[in-house]
């Protein structure tokens, strides 16, 4: 399981009232509303890590929902990062970058390595894994592919996602064969035919929306090494039963992702929040297990 991280500060845990806790501190000053923000969204995601953590092998924090708050939401993400790592966890920074190369070099070294300069090294996030947007092509993805590689982490290319949206370019079909997702398939295929580990498995991986399982199987085919990020599951409609053919390559192939289904798990089985994400995050691992168990 990979417990995706996407506070929005309208929608965080009791816990999280940076106005609260400032008042029980005894603070004479109103923090700035980005500062604020930030600091409630440290606390709930910290909290959620806590409660869910011990169900996954990995977070997943949503960029955007960080970089909105600017320079505060940057060092909310490091402490959330951080406490992820404290507890054991993979990170996966979900952030969709793509650009022409020079350009994907910069993205590549603020997620993972960062970036040499004439004022010494400047540190990146040393991500695990990054999300990738190959819609400009190979050239696009290689530097995220090379930087990745230099740091013993990895990639996820965005090849079949799970929006509805999805199907407006993504399942258009090619004049040669084909749909337009499969031949991005084959670029991650191939890009990745150099990084395969010990274990069968390669450096560059895909997204492949848990909301359209009818595509899983031929996306396997395609990419018989690349683990799979399977976003989707629980508010969009995805269901773990539906994902088998993403653990062909054994338990590691399928990553599956949840976010609000587990954060908010409380609204619908009732209780306290930290136990409601808990029980549903150790709900949807059994359920991976189980479904990965026919490939072991």
């Amino acid at each position: 399981m990979v417990l995706g991280l996407d506070p929005d500060p309208r929608a965080l845990w009791p816990l999280a009232d940076g106005r609260e806790s400032q008042a029980r501190a005894g603070g004479s000053e109103t923090p700035r509303p980005a500062q604020a923000a930030a600091d409630a969204i440290v606390r709930h995601c910290r909290a959620l890590i806590d409660a869910a953590g011990p169900a996954c092998v990995a977070v997943k924090p949503q960029l955007a929902r960080f970089e909105l708050l600017g320079a505060a939401g940057w060092a909310a993400l490091e402490a959330v990062i951080a406490h992820a790592r404290g507890a054991g966890l993979l990170v996966i920074v979900d952030g969709k970058r793509g650009d022409i190369d020079v350009t994907a070099q910069a993205y590549a070294g603020a997620l993972l390595g960062g970036a040499d300069s004439p004022f010494g090294h400047i540190d990146g996030l040393r991500a695990d894994l990054a999300t990738v947007n190959p819609l400009m092509g190979g050239d696009a993805v290689e530097p995220f592919v090379s930087a990745a590689r230099l740091l013993g982490s990895g990639v996820l290319v965005l090849v079949r996602t799970s929006n509805p949206g999805a199907a407006d370019f993504e399942d258009l079909p090619l004049a040669d064969s084909g749909r337009m997702w499969e031949r991005i398939a084959m670029l991650v295929d191939r890009l990745g035919a150099d990084g395969i580990g010990e274990a069968g498995l390669s450096d560059v991986g895909a997204v492949v929306g848990a909301t359209e399982p009818g595509h899983l199987q031929r996306a396997r085919e395609l990419m018989g090494n690349a683990p799979f990020l399977l976003p989707g599951v629980g508010a969009q409609g995805g269901r773990v039963e539906e994902l088998a053919a993403a653990f062909a390559p054994g338990r590691a192939g399928g990553l599956i992702s949840a976010s609000r289904s587990i954060a908010a798990a409380h609204q619908v089985a009732g209780g306290e929040p930290a136990a409601a994400a808990r029980a549903e995050a150790e709900r949807l691992r059994a359920s991976a297990w189980e479904l990965s168990d026919r490939f072991r």
